[in-house]
């Protein structure tokens, strides 16, 4: 059975990391997405949209995909905007990648989509905001 990173891990991965695509990023300043990626960016994390409906938000190009980021940006964290049922998918996009942390807000919670991380040798973390995260562990 899943189990999320430690707090100790947790710290790390937030301390460590400074990009972070937002896949599911809405550019409605009423929507959890976008509050959460924006108090992100005010601590100093580069924001990456990842939404095929919006060319730009938070001062950022959106991509249609994760695919679609160029290849000279560095991802240390995918954070994922989306509803439990199409974890999996964007998981299974997301190993395709070169960031070592895949992230699910919370109530985003899958198992198998868990499974595919561990098996791509992914730190995943599941069911956890990680604005909440970085205000408990990473100030």
């Amino acid at each position: 059975m899943f189990q999320n990173p430690n707090t100790d891990e947790i710290r790390d991965i937030l301390k460590r990391s400074k990009t972070i695509a937002v896949v599911g990023l809405s550019d409605n300043p009423n929507r959890d997405s976008y509050a959460v990626a924006q108090q992100m960016q005010r601590h100093g994390y580069r924001i990456i949209p990842v939404n095929p409906t919006i060319g730009e938000v938070l001062g950022e190009k959106s991509y249609p995909s994760l695919a679609d980021i160029p290849d000279d940006v560095e991802i240390d964290i995918i954070d994922i905007f989306r509803r439990s049922d199409a974890l999996k998918a964007v998981v299974e996009e997301a190993v395709k990648t070169d960031a070592p942390v895949i992230w699910a807000q919370e109530g985003v919670y899958d198992e198998e989509a868990a499974k595919i991380a561990a098996d791509h040798g992914k730190t995943m973390v599941m069911d956890r905001c990680i604005k909440v995260m970085h205000s408990l562990y990473a100030r």
